[in-house]
């Protein structure tokens, strides 16, 4: 599959008009249904490799999208979720600078 083209799975006479949300793979057992003793052979079952980790990213983003940018009656969620993903950003790449000005006790 290279850039912008269609999973090979993808089918348009069977799976209708394409959505960059949904897996057209064969569909495997979803996490929240898996035993704690099947747990190791549904992770290995995965496709580990980077395309396969940007494609699962991918269709992420797109839910997304879809769930609370493109809503008929979007709200403040999206703003919101932005506003506090970019707090947690910036206070973990300044947090060495954040733990130097921590409030000791100075005295006993």
């Amino acid at each position: 599959m290279a850039f912008g083209d269609y999973p090979a799975e993808y089918n348009p006479k069977v799976h209708g008009p394409y959505d960059p949300a949904r897996y057209y793979g064969k569909p495997d057992t979803p996490l929240s249904q898996v035993k704690l003793g099947e747990l190791s052979s549904w992770i290995a079952r995965r496709n580990k490799s980077p395309q396969a980790i940007a494609q699962a990213t991918s269709r992420a983003w797109w839910r997304w999208q879809h769930k609370y940018v493109h809503a008929k009656r979007g709200g403040m969620a999206p703003y919101i979720q932005f506003l506090f993903g970019a707090m947690t950003f910036f206070y973990v790449i300044n947090y060495g600078k954040i733990k130097a000005h921590r409030l000791y006790k100075h005295h006993w």
